[in-house]
Order: C-alpha cells, then structure tokens, then sequence
C-alpha cells in the first residue's frame, strides 16, 4: 500500500491506496495499444482537440477539491495549487488549439522533379507513452500535466505511473480525466494510471511502450533512462532532471540596484521551499560592490516551509551540510527554519571564484531545496572560462544596467556562453517560472535533460512523441490528409 504524508505534521494523511498489480499494469498497456489507431488517426485530430478541452473543463470544476486534498499531501498551499490547476488546465487547452491550427504535423512535400521522385512527409504518433509523476507538481508535472497533455495531443494513449507523495491527489485527478476523455467520445485506454515503484518498472520495460517522460531526480531518471536503452527494443526517454540554474550579475547591476536584486535572488530561492527544477542555485556577483551585504539581509528575512516528503528533507539537509563543510566555503546567511518536522531552512554560502573553480563538478551540485551559493568573481575575463565549465542547465540569467554602456558589452560576452549550457536565458530576471506558451523551451543539456533537443513545456512539448514518415510516389487518396492535393 502507498501511504501519503502530511509535510507539516510528518503523520499520515489520507487512505492507504493500493500498488498497481503486475496484471493490471500489463492491462492498461494493452488497452492503450488498442486505442492508438482511433485515437491516433489523422482524422481524429479534432476528437484530440474536443477531448483535451473538456478535460480542462472538467479539472476547472474540481480545482477547489483537488487543491484541497492536494494541500494535505504536498504543504503547497491552496493558493498555489489552485493557480497550479489553472497552469494544467490552460496548457490543455493550449494544445487543443497548437491541434486545431494542423502546423503541429509538419507537412512537407517535395514534388518530383525530372527523375527524383515525390516524397511526402509528416509527423505521426509514436505511440503509448509512459509519463512518470513528479513530486514538486501535484498537477502540473504529473497525472495530467505537460508530459500526459502533450502525448495526448500528440495522438499517443498515455499510462501514467502516480508520484508515490500524492497518491490520493493523483486517483481523484486521474479519475475526473477518464470521465472527461469517454465524454469527449476518446476510445477506452486512452489514458490510464498505475501506482507503485514496481508497476513504474513493468510499465517501462512492457513492450507496447514506445516512449517515456520523467520529471525528478538525476539518479532516477539516469536509472529509468538505462531500462529504456537496454530493453530488447530501445525507447526514447524524456528525462527533465536536475539543474542549479546559474544567475550572472553583471558590475552595474549590482550597483545600481543592490537591494532589489538580492529581494528578487531571495525570493526565487525560497519559493516553494526551493523546491523547483529552476531554483537559482549558483549566484555569480561582482568582488566590492556591496551586494553581498544586501544578499545577506534579503536571505535572513526569508522563511522556508516544509518541504515534500522525508527523504527530499533529508536530501537537502545532506546537500546543505555539504556545502557547510567544504573549506573553501562560508555562510553568508540563514532565514528562519520552516514548521514541522521536515521545515527547511533558507541557506546561503559564499565563495570565491577561484575556490569554487578548484572544485567545481562538488561546488556546482544541485541543492534540492532554499540553498544557494554566491561566488565573487573578480572580472569577467575570469568568469567567462568557469561559466563555460558548468554542466548544463535549464535555466540561466543575466542581470545587467541596460543603461550603462560597459555593462551592455559585458552582456554580449556572457550571453554566448550561457547559451551553450541552458535551454533558457532570462534577462534581469529570475530562472522560477516558465511561461506556457509556444515560443517555450523548457530542457537544456546534461544533466539537465536526457534530450536537450526537446522540451517539456510549451506547444513544441508535442515533438517529443511524434515520428516522421515520408510517403513516396503515394496517389492522392492513399496519403495522410495533411499530405493530400489541396
């Protein structure tokens, strides 16, 4: 049996739910390899279309009642997990109209051509996609958020295997989109849901599967990556793992506006507890500006909150006393410890770059948590090569004084290398928070993601579970509508 527990008391919340049997596991893969000819046809793309949007709708009705059950599983907060719902909500509807505007296809045709033939070609449904849950996102990275949407969308039955922290959270959420999507008309096993760590392992070594998406830990994720390359038949996995999301203040930054850049550092470091796969690990701040005293005050007005589970408690105070230890390292601050058993405390050490250079692969590790790590740097020139070094990320930041003449061409030196170690840049900004829109790119390279080419948020999500296939020399009634003769 799965057992939820309330973060804030560390007792049990809710009724035992049962671990999916290994027949049960095997019948839900069945059931979605079924559904993938009505589900995945061309023609049933406004099916898709009408489908997702009624289990947007279905989920806006409940959102008070998942975001209270969710709330005694997570410690999140109704207001979070209410706006969480919408976030779910609006990126199924999202897709809903990336279907009804047909480019998601990609059709291309290229005509023959004296003795080159006519070949056409367009994007089609993989097939059943296995999503696994993430803790940190009760709605919006699990049972029916980006990774289920997007392969939906896609025309790709999905079997979800539930985050074992909010199992109850996931049944109910699982339960108002199977109604959604038989109302909608969508063929039976067009989605479905396991629990259990035993049935995540069948799941993904069961031969109807032909992808995956994760969203978690760098350990896990490497452990479900390694099941999918060694099955008799390899599957694509789409891993998000972790990331310390390096933030770079430029000189004139930090003069100009010391305070508000350390409330805003402190701010983004605390949210959710820091319990973000964005969370701005590492801060790269000028030598003598100040702005250490003022990261200082930021951080020690900041309170933590009571993080997800036991063991993602433990991580962190493992990962912090980590840091502690290390003689190339000092705290700079502390905030006020979060309730409850598992309350974490906001912590920030500092370093110079030249120590944290001797140490880089320990020093850049991510801290699963409110922690973080500001390095002084002396000039750019000596920034420059240690940025370059960093592993990859989903998010970096630049923070600069767009009026200030120098800051503007120190800019253009950074901006390349952070280009080339994240998915994502923000301009006098923070990494917490990503927009759902279609210009989205939510991975970046190793370790951040398993497929840096891909991302999980965003119209372009839907990539991940489509496969192209060319039709050569086909007359016009035998090709894919999208392919067809105008």
């Amino acid at each position: 049996m799965i057992q939820a527990f309330d973060p804030r008391t560390g007792e049990p919340v809710g009724e035992p739910v049962a671990e999916t049997a290994d027949a049960e596991v095997d019948a839900r893969v069945t059931a979605a390899l079924a559904a993938c000819p009505a589900w995945g046809s061309p023609g049933a793309t406004p099916l898709r279309a009408a489908a997702l949007e009624a289990v947007a709708d279905a989920l806006d009705a409940r959102a008070g009642e998942l975001a209270v059950i969710a709330d005694t599983e997570t410690a999140l907060g109704g207001e979070r997990l209410t706006g969480e719902v919408a976030r779910t909500t609006g990126q199924l509807r999202l897709f809903a109209t990336a279907l009804r505007a047909g480019g998601y296809v990609d059709a291309v045709v290229s005509p023959a051509v004296g003795a080159l033939p006519d070949v056409r070609r367009v994007w089609r449904p993989v097939g059943p996609v296995a999503v696994f849950a993430a803790s940190n996102f009760p709605f919006a990275f699990s049972v029916a958020g980006n990774d289920t949407a997007s392969a939906l969308a896609a025309g790709c039955p999905v079997v979800v295997k539930a985050h074992e922290n909010h199992p109850v959270t996931s049944d109910l959420t699982a339960e108002t989109v199977t109604g959604a999507l038989a109302s909608a008309g969508a063929p039976p096993g067009t989605f479905g849901l396991v629990h259990g760590a035993d049935a995540g392992l069948r799941l993904l070594r069961h031969p109807g599967i032909a992808a995956a998406g994760f969203t978690g830990s760098t350990g896990g994720g490497l452990a479900l990556a390694r099941i999918c390359a060694e099955r008799p038949v390899p599957i694509p996995f789409y891993g998000e793992l972790g990331s310390v999301n390096p933030c770079v203040v430029l000189p004139g930054a930090a003069l100009a506006r010391p305070a508000g850049i350390a409330i805003g550092y402190a701010a983004s470091l605390t949210l959710g507890s820091g319990q973000f796969c964005t969370n701005p690990g590492l801060l790269f701040a000028p030598e003598d500006v100040g702005l250490l005293t003022a990261i200082a005050e930021a951080v020690a007005a900041s309170a933590g909150g009571p993080m997800l589970s036991a063991r993602i408690f433990a991580g962190y105070t493992e990962a912090v006393a980590q840091a502690a230890g290390h003689p190339g390292v000092t705290e700079l601050a502390a905030g006020q410890p979060g309730d409850g058993p598992w309350g974490a405390t906001p912590q920030v050490f500092q370093t110079t770059l030249k120590e944290f250079a001797a140490d880089l692969a320990v020093l850049s590790r991510e801290r699963f948590g409110p922690a973080g790590i500001v390095v002084t740097y002396p000039s750019l020139d000596d920034l420059l090569p240690v940025l370059a070094a960093l592993p990859g990320n989903l998010v970096a930041a630049v923070h600069v004084d767009t009026d200030w003449p120098q800051d503007m061409e120190l800019a253009r030196q950074v901006v390349p290398v952070l280009e080339r170690i994240a998915g994502r840049i923000v301009c006098n900004g923070w990494p917490t928070g990503v927009a759902v829109v279609p210009a989205q790119h939510h991975g970046g390279p190793w370790p951040a993601t398993t497929m840096p080419g891909f991302t999980s948020v965003g119209t372009a999500a839907i990539r991940r579970w489509l496969v192209p296939v060319a039709y050569q020399d086909f007359p016009p009634e035998l090709l894919p509508p999208a392919l067809r003769p105008a």
